[in-house]
C-alpha cells in the first residue's frame, strides 16, 4: 500500500543562512512538505492510485477531474522534494556553460529565469526543463502544477510560493530569486538531471 515518509534535507536547516534562514527551512520543509505528504497518505488508500509510484500518481491524476486533491498533494510532494535537492550550501553562481549555452549565455539565461520567476502570478514555480523535443526551456507553473504532468523533464526548480521566501524577504520575490541564483543553486544536481 502507498505510504510516503518525510524526505530528509541534504543539509542542516541553518546551512543556507543568511540567504534562506533556518526558520524558513523549518517551516517550509518541516511543515509545508510534511503536510502534503500526510494529506497524500490519507487520500491514496482505496483509490486506483494506491499501488502507483509518485510520478505515475501525478501523471495519471493530472487529467482526472475527480482526483484534483490527489494531484495537488502528489505534485506538491514531488515539486518540493525536487526543489530542496536544487539547493546547496555555498551553491549558486554562474550557470554551467553546457546549460547556459542553450539560452544564449549565462547572463541571458539568468535574466530569462528571473523574469519567469517574478512574473508567476500568485503562487507557483519557475523551472528549467527539457521539453518533449529534448530542448532546454524556462517555464513557470502555477499552484501545484508540475512539468512532469506535461511530459517535460525538470532539471531546476524554484518555489515562488510566499511560504518559500516571505519570512526572509517579505514581498521582495526578485531579491529571493537573486539570492537563489547567486548563493543556493545546486549546479551538480542540475547537471545530473539533464537528459
Amino acid at each position: 500500500m502507498f505510504s510516503l515518509t518525510q524526505f530528509p534535507l541534504q543539509f542542516s536547516e541553518s546551512a543556507l543562512a543568511p540567504h534562506m534562514s533556518a526558520q524558513t527551512l523549518n517551516c517550509h520543509h518541516g511543515k509545508h512538505l510534511a503536510t502534503y505528504i500526510n494529506n497524500l497518505n490519507e487520500l491514496i488508500p482505496d483509490t486506483q492510485y494506491a499501488d502507483m509510484p509518485l510520478i505515475d500518481i501525478i501523471k495519471n491524476s493530472a487529467h482526472d477531474k475527480d482526483a484534483k486533491k490527489i494531484f495537488n498533494n502528489a505534485a506538491q510532494v514531488f515539486n518540493h522534494d525536487f526543489f530542496f535537492h536544487c539547493l546547496a550550501p555555498q551553491g549558486g553562481g554562474i550557470a554551467p556553460n553546457e546549460i547556459a549555452s542553450a539560452f544564449g549565455g549565462a547572463d541571458v539565461m539568468r535574466r530569462e529565469f528571473k523574469s519567469v520567476a517574478t512574473s508567476v502570478f500568485g503562487s507557483g514555480w519557475a523551472w528549467i526543463v527539457t521539453d518533449t523535443d529534448g530542448k532546454l526551456k524556462i517555464i513557470g507553473t502555477q499552484n501545484a502544477d508540475t512539468p512532469i504532468a506535461h511530459d517535460m523533464h525538470p532539471i531546476l526548480a524554484l518555489d515562488v510560493w510566499e511560504h518559500a521566501y516571505y519570512l526572509d524577504y517579505q514581498n521582495r520575490r526578485a531579491d529571493f530569486v537573486d539570492a537563489f541564483w547567486d548563493h543556493m543553486i545546486n549546479w551538480d544536481f542540475v547537471r545530473e538531471n539533464i537528459k
